[in-house]
């Protein structure tokens, strides 16, 4: 019996083993195999959670509010934002193609959602991961190589009196301008 249970202990660490192996070098290569079924349970469980906090002080999370480039309808989208000088870098994790990315680069400007404090920001760019990895904690540094993140989204505060607005002001899911539909975009799943 203990040997049946040893066996079948080693047969699953070793699938385990081999499932992570997989995703690591999928996350690496961007293939959509690996990255279309983490982004559904993304989209459907994960940032529905995460919305809950993010962009609220001491979040790891922030909020990038952002419209759709054919539809114009309003979206937030949970991101891993720092504060770099003027303005934020968000690393972008499931590479160049993802919907919400395409939707503030189309726009060239977004709201951020960060530390409880909502800043416009505009001049969208994608730089190389290696000229500011080190805005980032040495923990997402590590994260960041081990899946093969080469690229952030640079954005810089709008430098407007009244740019900045207080988040708390704001009802749940409610902007200055209406409803706001929650989603996660992070690979190229239809148009917004």
């Amino acid at each position: 019996m203990l040997v049946q249970l040893a066996v079948l202990a080693g047969a699953l660490f070793v699938g385990l083993a081999a499932i992570a192996l997989l995703y690591v070098l999928g996350m690496r290569a961007k293939s959509p195999l690996v990255q279309g079924p983490l982004i559904r349970l993304q989209r459907a469980i994960l940032n529905p959670r995460q919305m809950r906090s993010a962009g609220t002080p001491g979040a790891y999370a922030s909020v990038i509010r952002h419209r759709g480039r054919v539809s114009g309808q309003p979206y937030e989208t949970p991101v891993g934002a720092v504060a770099d000088g003027d303005g934020f870098l968000i690393a972008l994790v499931y590479g160049s193609r993802t919907q919400w990315l395409r939707n503030v680069l189309a726009a060239g400007s977004a709201t951020i959602v960060h530390e409880g404090q909502a800043y416009a920001v505009d001049q969208p760019e994608i730089v190389p991961m290696r000229a500011v990895a080190a805005q980032f904690t040495a923990g997402d540094q590590r994260g960041f190589g081990w899946l093969g993140v080469d690229q952030a989204l640079r954005v810089r505060r709008v430098q407007k009196e009244g740019a900045r607005e207080r988040f708390a002001d704001a009802p749940p899911g409610e902007a200055a301008s209406g409803p706001i539909v929650v989603t996660s975009t992070p690979a190229g799943e239809g148009v917004r």
